[in-house]
């Protein structure tokens, strides 16, 4: 059976049915053939393996895109269109977007992973997300092999949600991302610990270029996340949980220190890190799972972990978190 072990960052050993790799359309209509149509066994589309938690061998087939490409179809004076292959990889293609002068990505620079997971995943950091700028998403559906563009509005697009992990989960896989970008920086600073890092950098955020925000950002990162080459992990494990003003207002009564980032009159984002460090997790672990020593957001396997010791490990998390905070913090990590 095909080892997943270096197709997730987690670095767990597990194993799968087939593995299946392609670099074109036709590739992927002849796998999806063979290997869906015809079997009938179950299968799974992964980019990089960075927002899965294996919990066991995968009994089916397991397929990863290799379409690349970076192409620019429209440029006009204030924005430019630009096609992604989706086994692009996301920080590559952040970088390759941000020294060509095309904005808006900046924010999102580091996150582990490749261009289609982007729009699947809407992944997102310091006030951005993916969906604010994806305008088409090009897919195969598994059902017929026939290629299906999907809109900005057909996305639905959420925190941390798409149309494509919810109503129609498995249906399609993605194959190209087209983005709308900028070609005049204006950038977003509305997330509260990124400007006070830009002024302890003393870098003044009306000067500041997108080249200097994002290399910022890749350092911020660098320090809280560990690199999976070296200890695996998912990146953040959990979401940052969403709580209704009256929830926040009694939650902050009772924790003045709180931090928090208010969406609306009527919701208020709570960063999951913090209520977890609260609740003394922070470097902790279970057997070979543990909680990383810089950014209590992030679990790690510590060495030989199974995705069952990481489960109980979030589980005892969430558990602590809702007792002592009444808040429910849900995985981002995909549970396979």
């Amino acid at each position: 059976m095909p080892s997943l072990l270096h197709h997730n960052t987690f670095g767990l050993d597990v194993n799968c049915r087939h593995l299946v790799e392609y670099a074109s359309l036709n590739e992927l209509r002849a796998a999806l053939i063979e290997q869906v149509t015809r079997s009938g066994e179950p299968w799974l589309h992964i980019g990089q393996g960075s927002n899965l938690l294996f919990t066991r061998d995968y009994d089916g087939t397991v397929f990863h895109s290799r379409i690349l490409g970076r192409e620019i179809l429209e440029e006009h004076s204030e924005e430019v269109i630009v096609r992604a292959g989706a086994g692009e990889d996301w920080d590559t293609f952040v970088r390759w977007c941000v020294e060509r002068g095309f904005y808006g990505l900046e924010n999102l620079g580091l996150i582990p992973g490749e261009v289609g997971a982007s729009a699947v995943q809407n992944i997102g950091a310091y006030g951005v997300e993916a969906g604010d700028l994806i305008i088409n998403v090009h897919t195969v559906d598994t059902h017929t092999g026939d290629e299906r563009i999907f809109s900005h509005s057909e996305c639905d697009y959420a925190y941390r949600s798409s149309i494509f992990k919810t109503s129609l989960k498995g249906r399609f896989v993605v194959t190209h991302v087209d983005f709308r970008l900028s070609r005049n920086f204006e950038p977003n600073l509305n997330y509260a610990a990124l400007t006070r890092e830009l002024t302890l950098r003393n870098l003044p955020l009306h000067e500041i270029s997108a080249r200097q925000l994002y290399d910022v950002i890749v350092d911020i990162r660098r320090q809280k996340l560990p690199d999976p080459k070296e200890v695996g992990s998912a990146g953040s494990f959990f979401m940052n949980p969403i709580v209704s003003s009256a929830c926040f207002e009694e939650l902050l009564r009772l924790n003045p220190q709180m931090p928090y980032y208010k969406l609306s009159d009527d919701y208020v984002k709570i960063p999951a890190g913090w209520l977890i460090e609260q609740c003394g997790w922070k470097g902790r672990h279970l057997g070979r799972a543990g909680v990383y020593d810089r950014q209590a957001l992030v679990l790690v396997n510590l060495g030989g972990a199974t995705g069952e010791e990481i489960v109980r490990l979030s589980e005892a998390i969430r558990d602590d978190v809702q007792s002592r905070f009444g808040v429910d913090i849900q995985p981002e990590v995909n549970f396979i």
